[in-house]
């Protein structure tokens, strides 16, 4: 089956009952044995439960993986990943990743003595030079989280696998219609689901997928131990929305080059992030490795933190909040948001500074997106009032 037939398809086969079209929810903490030692399938829903195996198998087949768990929250999917590695162990991370990234690699370096290198990815040279014996892993966001940098999954994956490390990538932002990375040699892909998968705003969740049978034999076990796994009724959620993934994401991709597109012609705007203008610094490398370029924006104010608020208090569309990928669209200032609890010295090296403003651009008409926010720049500098529209027609 094609994509866009697995993503409606794959899994949701559940009920031999009733044969009901959508999966049930079996909104159930415990099964009852047919016999001593003998169930359906199913014993506890911490283990396994069938509306969470109907999200699983979806997401595995979307990703050409051989097993995939859903978990509680994407942080809890993060957190179940760490746990592939031993006390000690090296782990090498994009140094622009999300912040929320860094303040759990940073505790778990406390609680189990993890050392962690950030690097930026783009440079091989720089991930080479930070192998150590015990490198285990090395860890992938790409495109980056706020400032969308695209990095080489192909050829970190390779440096990884001659030290014998892991590659790991998170493809929260572009999901399997985007971007497939075992097609790139990825071992582990991690997922909030609670963003594009899910996409409408209305549950938290993750995912981890693998694609070998050694390390789907230690996912299935940490997920258990941990009791990371999703409940019944978020993994029917999920598996509803990822029923209109594909069409969702093309709007929200047609939405975000329109909305790039303007921003780029903007007075008021000193520098737009958007892997599918053909000015970024790694268009050439998105258009390789992925299928698209998503639905993630990011920009830089000319000014400081007076722009921003006041570009923030002036939206009406828009809507200031974190979390990304839902139908609408969010805006957000990564400095005191989403990126607050992040190391301020590591933000700032990686370029994550206060005139960064983040958008999540949903599936409204993009005109309405555009008008928004060229009105809520003409509060700050009406100097510039029209004159962005006019350029971009």
């Amino acid at each position: 089956m094609r994509l866009r037939t697995i993503s409606i398809h794959a899994g949701v086969d559940k009920d031999a009952a009733y044969n009901s079209v959508i999966t049930p929810i079996y909104q159930t903490s415990t099964f009852r044995f047919e016999d001593i030692g003998k169930t359906k399938g199913y014993d506890y829903s911490r283990t396994a439960n069938p509306t969470r195996t109907a999200l699983e198998e979806n997401i595995c087949a979307l990703e050409g993986g051989v097993l995939a768990r859903a978990t509680a929250t994407g942080m809890s999917a993060i957190a179940t990943t760490l746990h592939f590695f031993k006390a000690g162990s090296h782990i090498i991370c994009t140094n622009d990743c999300y912040g929320g990234t860094e303040r759990l690699l940073r505790t778990y370096s406390e609680i189990f003595n993890f050392k962690v290198t950030y690097v930026n990815m783009q440079n091989l040279d720089e991930v080479k030079n930070a192998l150590r014996p015990n490198t285990k892993a090395l860890w992938i966001e790409t495109p980056s989280n706020p400032l969308l940098n695209i990095v080489d999954i192909r050829a970190l994956s390779e440096i990884a696998h001659n030290h014998t490390a892991l590659s790991i990538v998170d493809n929260t932002f572009l999901s399997p219609v985007n971007q497939r990375p075992f097609e790139l040699g990825a071992d582990i892909i991690v997922h909030s689901t609670t963003k594009y998968l899910n996409g409408h705003s209305d549950v938290v969740g993750g995912a981890i997928v693998v694609n070998s049978p050694k390390l789907a034999e230690r996912l299935h076990f940490l997920v258990n131990t941990l009791g990371q796994g999703e409940s019944p009724f978020d993994s029917w959620l999920v598996l509803r929305g990822i029923k209109t993934l594909i069409p969702r994401i093309k709007a929200h991709e047609e939405n975000a080059l329109a909305v790039a597109k303007f921003l780029k012609s903007h007075p008021a705007i000193r520098k737009v992030n958007y892997p599918g203008l053909e000015c970024h610094p790694q268009h050439s490398l998105a258009l390789r490795q992925q299928y698209g370029f998503g639905g993630m924006v990011s920009f830089e104010v000319n000014d400081g933190i007076e722009e921003v608020n006041s570009i923030l208090r002036s939206v009406k569309i828009f809507s200031v909040a974190e979390s990304l990928g839902g139908i609408e669209s969010l805006i957000c200032h990564p400095v005191t948001m989403t990126h607050a609890s992040m190391n301020a010295e590591l933000r700032e090296q990686a370029g994550i500074n206060e005139r960064v403003i983040r958008l999540s651009v949903g599936i409204e008409d993009p005109n309405d997106l555009i008008e928004d926010l060229d009105k809520a720049f003409q509060v700050y500098a009406p100097v510039f009032a029209g004159s962005s529209i006019e350029n971009n027609k």
